[in-house]
């Protein structure tokens, strides 16, 4: 479908739970439990991404909070992944709990896999997310074993915390089917606020000229990719606020209870549960109008405020 500003609008960001397993500081550190009871079930989501099908969405990104904590997550990537029109089903996880569902993933219809990391060290890894480094990398591994790939790792950089592993990450790259993409900082919840926090692209490719811009793999990717002679990755940068990109974006979220938000960057929401009662007409009727009011842009330049954390809206 066409939005008013004639852009495609054909990938989902579909969030099934804002539950985590970690406390980012960049996305909930300061956030309790959000309550189970909001969420939607296996049918309520299907019938949402069938009717955003019918208007032609193509591509699905399973979201959250942490995905792997639903129990029925097979049966929703399975569902989703035999949705007529649904030519592509892919997940982004912070790898906690993959060990031991890759597989059964890939075998249910998920294409490929992004992964939360944002620092090698162990402690620093600790610090930044409460989380296990070790269950990530091996998580990793898992992915790459079950073949889907390429596995994209995913950094938040903030300055002081992580900016000095950027190296070490763009190494992944190498000698495995991985790519790494630096997320700079954006300004959703408190640590994003600070703008001095930000580690823009332009720093980063100045410091590294061996780096070789190359075509995207798709069309309206959010990253600008980078290639290495001889390495099998691509370091990519996504860069909301130094280099904005919405005059090409061609997406749009729903989250775990159900409301669509047409823009990251923009607090307009569109309640869909209600519509879940009725006809999939009214369904589908409510999510076209959804669409075509997509806003042109978000603000983040202009000190802008989400009223929600990222992991409320999905990622």
């Amino acid at each position: 479908m066409i939005d008013q500003f004639g852009r495609t609008i054909e990938y989902l960001r579909l969030s099934v739970t804002e539950r985590c397993t970690l406390r980012c500081a960049y996305c909930r550190a300061d956030e309790g439990v959000c309550p189970k009871k909001e969420e939607l079930t296996t049918d309520e989501f299907l019938r949402i991404a069938r009717a955003c099908a019918c208007l032609g969405i193509r591509k699905v990104r399973v979201t959250g909070g942490e995905p792997l904590l639903r129990r029925d997550i097979l049966a929703i990537v399975s569902g989703l992944a035999a949705i007529p029109g649904i030519a592509e089903v892919n997940m982004t996880t912070n790898a906690q709990m993959l060990q031991g569902q890759a597989q059964a993933l890939k075998q249910a219809g998920l294409r490929r896999i992004n992964i939360s990391l944002d620092s090698l060290d162990a402690d620093t890894f600790r610090e930044m997310t409460g989380g296990d480094l070790a269950a990530v990398l091996a998580g990793i591994d898992e992915a790459i074993a079950a073949g889907l790939t390429p596995v994209r790792i995913n950094a938040v950089l903030v300055r002081g915390k992580n900016d000095r592993e950027v190296d070490n990450f763009i190494a992944l790259t190498k000698d495995r089917p991985v790519d790494v993409r630096f997320i700079e900082l954006m300004p959703i919840g408190s640590l994003g606020q600070d703008d001095s926090l930000r580690v823009g692209s332009d720093e980063l490719l100045a410091a590294r000229p061996y780096l070789k811009p190359v075509p995207p793999l798709q069309a309206g990717q959010v990253s600008t990719d980078y290639a290495i002679h001889g390495h099998l990755g691509r370091v990519g940068f996504i860069s909301p606020v130094s280099h904005k990109f919405c005059a090409a974006c061609n997406r749009i979220r729903v989250m775990s209870d159900g409301t669509l938000r047409p823009c990251l960057g923009n607090n307009l929401e569109i309640p869909l549960k209600e519509y879940l009662s009725g006809d999939d007409n009214s369904l589908t009727g409510a999510i076209r109008d959804a669409i075509y009011r997509k806003p042109v842009g978000h603000h983040f330049e202009e000190g802008f405020i989400s009223l929600k954390n990222m992991n409320e809206i999905g990622g």
